[in-house]
């Protein structure tokens, strides 16, 4: 019994170092500027992507702290306590889940909100400069074309729309000209843009899929810090709830003795201590 004990207060222990990492973690991630490394940031100026921000801000100090308080209780052993930590981190486990319960709700409508924006954005050639800027940037790097299709440029197609044919030209039975990523443009688009010449191959792929990647992330990351910290809070609680309510589960040893009418009597054990 006294090995288990001992191995309970030493995860106990272990577990509430972890809880006070996931403090620092939601401090780091909270005060950082992830939205700002997110490409054409000024298209989702009007989304409300740092929800979530909030709780890692406020929440983060406040389980390094309690966790200071947790690691000191468990290896001192202090019965009231642990108790005490037990309860103030259930307290907080409870309003995390509550102020960061809309995240999810955020998440699901990400992509429609996020549509509406590509929709009011184009023509993208008549966006403003910064935002082309960006996207022409995201489009070489991404080997991306428009938001959701080519078209969005309509007849103004930039330069890292373009594509490098594929070495085998596409089948003539097919009816749409296409080879992999690429996609041919030419005189049936409508209108015809003046600087594409017939056979010019563009990207397929849209940027507006790489763009909700960026956009999704952040949310992502802070309800998975979220999640992590909720696994582990629920851990710490069940861990030092048992260390602190030990006199209710621990028997104690007791020891028996037969009187002079051969009646057996049960007497706790005298400790050594």
């Amino acid at each position: 019994m006294a090995r288990c004990r001992s191995y309970l207060r030493g995860l106990a222990i272990c577990v509430t170092v972890l809880l006070m990492a996931s403090g620092v973690v939601m401090i780091g991630v909270g005060f950082s500027s992830i939205d700002g490394n997110i490409p054409v940031a000024e298209l989702f100026e009007q989304l409300s992507s740092s929800d979530g921000l909030l709780v890692l801000q406020v929440f983060g100090p406040v389980t390094v702290i309690l966790s200071i308080l947790g690691i000191c209780a468990a290896t001192l052993d202090a019965k009231r306590l642990l108790l005490v930590f037990s309860a103030l981190i259930f307290v907080e486990f409870v309003a995390v889940m509550v102020v960061a319960s809309p995240l999810v709700q955020v998440q699901a409508q990400m992509d429609s909100e996020v549509d509406e924006v590509f929709l009011n954005v184009t023509p993208l050639h008549r966006a403003e400069r910064y935002i082309q800027t960006e996207l022409n940037k995201l489009q070489n790097s991404d080997s991306c074309c428009g938001l959701r299709k080519f078209e969005d440029w309509e007849n103004q197609l930039p330069a890292s729309c373009l594509c490098t044919p594929p070495t085998s030209p596409p089948d003539s039975a097919l009816s749409s000209s296409s080879g992999g990523d690429c996609v041919m443009v030419g005189s049936d688009q409508h209108p015809p843009a003046p600087q594409v010449a017939d056979n010019t191959w563009v990207h397929s792929k849209p940027c507006g899929a790489v763009l909700k990647s960026y956009l999704s992330f952040p949310i992502k990351l802070r309800i998975g810090i979220i999640s992590a910290f909720a696994t582990i809070a629920m851990a710490a609680i069940a861990l030092c709830l048992a260390l602190g309510l030990e006199k209710y589960w621990k028997k104690p040893p007791v020891e028996s003795t037969v009187d002079d009418f051969n009646r057996v009597k049960y007497e706790p054990k005298p400790s050594l201590t």
